[in-house]
């Protein structure tokens, strides 16, 4: 082999070696760094998950005192008294305001009617 074909050979051989220890080297890089992100994504998860914890208590306990407060105020008022509007009660069976006791209206809110 010639000097020329020695040196063209171990300069590939250096460049390829070169060129693989990089990729490698790059892969574990990248592999650490997506790891870090999903630890960071764990992280940022448990907190979220805290500060949603830490929110529903205190709408909790802003529930509670308001469903307190709303207690101590109507035990000192007079209750009122339930509507007699039929038209506008929502029990079983009766009728609504604008619906007929078929269930169905015309498009502007009429009752049908029947034409035989």
């Amino acid at each position: 082999m010639s000097t020329a074909s020695r040196v063209t050979l171990g300069l590939a051989v250096s460049v390829s070696t070169a060129i693989i220890g990089y990729v490698h080297y790059k892969q574990s890089a990248d592999r650490l760094r997506l790891h870090d992100g999903v630890l960071r994504d764990v992280e940022q998860q448990q907190r979220r998950k805290h500060e949603n914890t830490y929110a529903l208590q205190q709408q909790i306990d802003m529930t509670k005192q308001l469903k307190a407060t709303q207690a101590s105020s109507n035990s000192s008022d007079t209750p009122d008294p339930p509507s007699t509007n039929p038209a506008r009660s929502n029990l079983q069976g009766e009728t609504f305001e604008g619906v007929s006791q078929s269930g169905t209206t015309n498009r502007d809110g009429s009752p049908p009617t029947d034409i035989a």
